[in-house]
């Protein structure tokens, strides 16, 4: 069964930095997840799932204008892993922030939650 798992987030002064990490795992070929798509997305409370940010297995990426030039999304597929570095953080970026496969809601991890306070 293949599994998401996030981390990284934590509590940050507003134009502070995180760098969230998704690691993924339980692919039986280890070819599969170099052929994924990987989006993160976030939740703020009361609202509904955003997603921000995709990278595709050739390497292409996608922001939402609400963090292009702020986010940088990257993966290392050797260690099944995905990154998003969120600089220049704003009290609207406060959320609870997911990594799924293409944008399936289903294959979301627990999530990490992001807080941006003064």
């Amino acid at each position: 069964e293949v599994q998401l798992v996030e981390s990284g987030g934590g509590v940050v002064q507003p134009g502070g930095s995180l760098r969230l990490s998704c690691a993924a795992s339980g692919f039986t070929d280890s070819s599969t997840f170099y052929r994924l798509g990987i989006s993160w997305g976030r939740q703020a409370p009361g609202k509904g799932l955003e997603w921000v940010s995709d990278i595709f297995s050739g390497g292409t990426t996608y922001y939402a204008d609400s963090v292009k030039g702020r986010f940088i999304i990257s993966r290392d597929n050797a260690k099944n892993m995905v990154y998003l570095q969120m600089n220049s953080l704003r009290i609207e970026d406060t959320a609870t922030y997911y990594c799924a496969i293409e944008r399936i809601i289903n294959s979301k991890g627990q999530g990490t939650q992001v807080t941006v306070s003064s």
